[in-house]
């Protein structure tokens, strides 16, 4: 479980995104931080029981940094409203899939998968889904994956208008094919946050896409 202090520091921080604020709440800011971490950690521990690839991976290492990169963006608030945590194979920057979650008040979830990879990733995910599309649709179709994710995120702004090239139109696979990332995501709400079943609802979820995440980063080892 997380502690209710931590949600409403993120909450405080929203109202108040500016530089002499957070100085001000900084040690407000770092207590949240450990615990988000000790909850990360808490949950790869036990989850690295059923995936070890994830076994050498530290929380520390996983969660994302506070401060947004402005450089290039018209909101200039210069820290995050969450806090984010990627736990994946090979560390939090390697291009395999991986577990997520996302603790934010009111938007919070917890999933996973790959986002985003670059060309020659994303053909490989896209060829294994072809060459093998029966075992990925049971997995993604199955009872339990749709009870906890309902089906992978298929928005327009992470999908294709058309099936990429080199891929019969009519593929059975086609929605799955189009996609640019392949995501679930489970909404978690604020009084979970800090029930004290969060991790295990959490590992719930993440061994639900295990599978998933297993038969995405076959792909990607050759």
């Amino acid at each position: 479980m997380l502690q209710p202090s931590t949600l409403k520091f993120l909450k405080d921080l929203k109202k108040n995104n500016n530089k002499p604020w957070f100085d001000a709440h900084r040690k407000q800011y770092e207590d949240a931080r450990k615990d988000f971490e000790t909850f990360i950690q808490a949950v790869i521990d036990r989850h690295a029981q059923k995936d070890d690839t994830i076994r050498e991976q530290e929380a520390k290492k996983c969660i994302f940094r506070i401060n947004r990169d402005i450089r290039f963006s018209k909101d200039k608030t210069p820290y995050k409203s969450n806090m984010g945590a990627s736990i994946n194979r090979g560390g939090r920057k390697s291009v395999f899939a991986g577990y997520y979650f996302h603790l934010e008040p009111g938007q919070s979830f917890v999933g996973g998968g790959i986002w985003m990879p670059m060309a020659p990733e994303m053909k490989k995910v896209r060829q294994e889904i072809d060459y093998c599309f029966d075992e990925f649709k049971k997995i993604v179709q199955s009872k339990k994956f749709t009870t906890i994710y309902g089906d992978l995120y298929k928005e327009d702004d992470m999908s294709l208008s058309r099936v990429p090239q080199g891929f019969d139109k009519d593929h059975p696979a086609a929605d799955y094919l189009k996609l640019k990332s392949w995501i679930a995501m489970q909404s978690v709400k604020d009084a979970d946050l800090t029930a004290k079943d969060l991790v295990k609802k959490t590992l719930m979820a993440f061994e639900t896409l295990q599978p998933m995440v297993q038969f995405i980063n076959r792909s990607l080892e050759d």
